[in-house]
């Protein structure tokens, strides 16, 4: 599965239709948007996004209503690399019920910092652009969306 672009003004989508690049803007996350091209519906992604310096990080979060899932990790993490491919499946089990965001620790250590992380892999839920859950260690994607789901109790 292919991972999502951002900046710090919203989500960079390729439109299905036409492969025109669209941006879906933060405060604007629950409105339906159409390609700037060909006009077709772009749905909510249900894919991962990397997220690449902190003001995208912090846009993002503050920006998108629905719970944002962060996957903080590093290249050279052996558990970060084996819980991977259990990221995507948890984008495609959240759907637009939540974001799923990767973070690099390495890449973007600002980031990392301002949210205390001490180990890797460090899953921590924000909603509001306030942090409501956190967990490390890697698990299985049900595993992960029954901690994302918790939340929202």
């Amino acid at each position: 599965m292919p991972h999502l672009s951002a900046d710090s003004r919203g989500l960079i989508l390729v439109c299905p239709a036409c492969s025109q690049a669209n941006r879906r803007v933060y405060p604007q996350w629950d409105s339906v948007i159409r390609c700037g091209r060909c006009k077709v519906e772009l749905p909510r992604p249900a894919a991962v996004v990397d997220v690449q310096d902190p003001q995208t990080f912090s846009a993002l979060v503050a920006g998108v209503p629905c719970p944002v899932f962060v996957d903080f990790w590093a290249p050279w993490c052996g558990p970060c690399r084996s819980v991977a491919p259990e990221i995507e499946r948890l984008a495609g089990l959240m759907g637009d019920q939540a974001l799923i965001v990767k973070v690099d620790t390495e890449a973007v250590p600002e980031v990392a910092t301002a949210h205390r992380i001490q180990s890797i892999p460090t899953f921590v839920v924000l909603r509001g652009g306030s942090e409501v859950a956190r967990t490390s260690g890697a698990m299985s994607a049900s595993r992960l969306k029954e901690f994302i789901d918790q939340t929202a109790r």
